[in-house]
């Protein structure tokens, strides 16, 4: 299970928010459900945010580092 502030990545596009797979984000929620499904943030270069997104587990995978 992720925990607050994990980087992860997009398994899959999300069209209706201009997010393509393999876009990196930062989770700052988790719903421990179930289904468990975690709130992402993706920011643009300079950090501002551009998305805000709830997705399943199963969408995103951990970056690790």
């Amino acid at each position: 299970m992720l925990e607050l502030y994990d980087v992860v990545e997009l398994r899959e596009a999300i069209p209706e928010e201009q997010l393509p797979a393999g876009a990196v984000g930062t989770v700052v929620d988790v719903f421990n459900g179930p289904p468990i499904a975690y709130e992402v943030e993706f920011a643009d270069p300079d950090g501002r945010t551009v998305a805000m997104v709830t997705l399943r587990a199963d969408q995103v995978v951990h970056r690790g580092g």
